[in-house]
């Protein structure tokens, strides 16, 4: 097994990288949070198959429990199934919405450094990419799940989760001027890990194991619903608690109906709040909740540049 050492200041680590996908290999559906809707979850299989792969729901990918996918013991109880079959090359999650942080410290990760797994998901996601950084350094993929819908993400969508699955070439996502935090940005070039994810997960793993040293990393950051007073929050409980203390650059992602009544946007939260921290800052990104989401590696070398207006990322993948 090949292993990639991390650029940035944080401690020598090594990323365990999985193969990428191949036709004909089986990826696992599995539902760690929220309950899946069965319509959606039949597009992103169609579209799984398409690309050669071999689609194996989990037994209790369409269980419900209130607003989780089934009881902690049976989401567990898929997800380590899925992480532990040989048979199985990618776990891919079907959505969000809530129950990740209530099971991942039940995970059972050693065998992962011997037969690492590429592993899909984004939003309440985020939880299980921590907890997978911090007990495997496995590289995994902040994008979209198998409940996919075309009125969110088109086929540019579609291509950027094939080639972050099966290639193993560097990802580039580039700003995107629509996009309204375009307007966040802090000139400079920084490299480092690529870490984060959304915003609420972020500073839930506050103080928790998972948590992870951002010290010389960039730190990507999306969010979905939240007003911008609670953005704002959110952003000085992580510069209070010192994780903002020695970022190498931030990634601003999308922020998606972000606004309330008071007048003050997003955008100027996200300036103010990061603004200050004296590192390069490119917002625009299209990763997140919002319409063309892409798909990007987590736990790899990265490379912000706010002059060409890219986050470059190495893949999250082995080739051959």
């Amino acid at each position: 097994m090949k292993l990639c050492c991390l650029a940035g200041t944080l401690p020598a680590v090594d990323t365990v990288r999985p193969p990428a996908l191949r036709p004909g290999d089986s990826v696992m559906l599995v539902s760690p949070a929220g309950p899946a809707d069965p319509a959606p979850v039949a597009r992103g299989t169609q579209l799984l198959e398409s690309w050669g792969l071999r689609v194996v729901p989990a037994p209790h990918v369409y269980s419900r429990h209130g607003y989780l996918a089934g009881t902690d013991e049976v989401r567990l109880a898929d997800l380590d199934a899925a992480l532990r079959d040989p048979g199985i090359r990618g776990v891919i999650c079907t959505r969000g919405g809530y129950g990740a942080q209530r099971i991942v410290d039940g995970l059972a990760t050693e065998g992962l450094l011997a037969d690492p797994k590429l592993v899909v998901g984004f939003s309440d996601i985020t939880a299980l990419h921590l907890a997978l950084w911090r007990r495997a350094r496995l590289a995994t993929v902040h994008g979209p799940g198998a409940s996919w819908r075309e009125t969110r993400t088109p086929a540019a969508s579609a291509r950027s989760l094939r080639d972050a699955l099966m290639s193993s070439r560097p990802v580039v996502v580039a700003a995107d001027p629509a996009d309204p935090t375009h307007a966040v940005r802090v000139p400079g070039r920084a490299t480092g890990p690529l870490l984060g994810g959304n915003l609420s997960l972020l500073v839930a793993s506050v103080g928790t194991p998972d948590f992870p040293d951002l010290a010389g990393a960039i730190l990507l950051i999306e969010d979905v619903g939240e007003a911008p007073y609670r953005v704002d929050r959110m952003l000085v409980q992580l510069r209070r608690a010192g994780a903002l203390r020695s970022l190498a650059g931030v990634a601003v992602g999308q922020f998606t109906d972000c606004t309330d009544d008071h007048q003050v946007s997003i955008v100027e939260v996200l300036a103010e709040q990061l603004g200050g921290l004296g590192i390069p800052v490119l917002g625009g990104l299209p990763v997140g909740h919002g319409y063309g989401q892409l798909a990007v590696p987590l736990g790899v070398p990265a490379t912000l540049d706010t002059a060409a207006g890219t986050l470059t990322a190495e893949p999250a993948t082995l080739g051959d």
